[in-house]
Order: structure tokens, then C-alpha cells, then sequence
């Protein structure tokens, strides 16, 4: 597999390939159905749990952090490392 990484065979981002580590990530992420937790209108975390609308929404922001994290260089993975929600990366 070379320097390819595991979620969607996506180049790990660095200090050179960010337009197309972002291009990447976010056909990804709409592939997996995790876009609108990321880039869309559902970004936020819902105040209230109204038919498991919270707990699918951690779920989906969850799997979103793990593709951004896992696709990071360790070197820029700690400008991330602290944030709370997929938009906040």
C-alpha cells in the first residue's frame, strides 16, 4: 500500500498536498455520509436527543474525526489534537 492510508486510500495531509488532501477528504466524507456534520447545515451538536438525533449525530461526528485524524501527519496532528467536533478541524 505504500504512503496510501486506510480510509479511502488518501494521501496523509502535509505541509504540500493540502488542496488535494482536502478534495480527497471531502468526497470521502460525502461518500460515507459524514459531510453534513463536517461542512453543512448539521455541524453543531443538537441540544437535545429527540428521537436519537444526538446520538446519531455523535456517531457520524465520531467517524468523521477518526478519517480526519487518521489522514493527518503526525507533525500537523497536533494543531487537531485538542478540538471537540469535526468543524472545528
Amino acid at each position: 500500500m505504500g504512503d496510501l492510508q486506510v480510509v479511502g486510500e488518501i494521501k496523509k495531509l502535509n505541509n504540500k498536498n493540502y488542496n488535494t488532501w482536502a478534495t480527497c477528504m471531502e468526497s470521502y466524507l460525502q461518500g460515507e455520509d459524514l459531510w453534513d456534520v463536517v461542512g453543512s447545515n448539521e455541524v453543531t451538536q443538537p441540544k437535545e436527543d429527540t428521537n436519537g438525533t444526538l446520538r446519531n449525530w455523535k456517531i457520524k461526528a465520531s467517524k468523521a474525526m477518526f478519517a480526519l485524524k487518521t489522514t493527518i501527519e503526525e507533525e500537523m496532528l497536533e494543531h487537531i489534537r485538542n478540538v471537540k467536533t469535526p468543524k472545528e478541524t
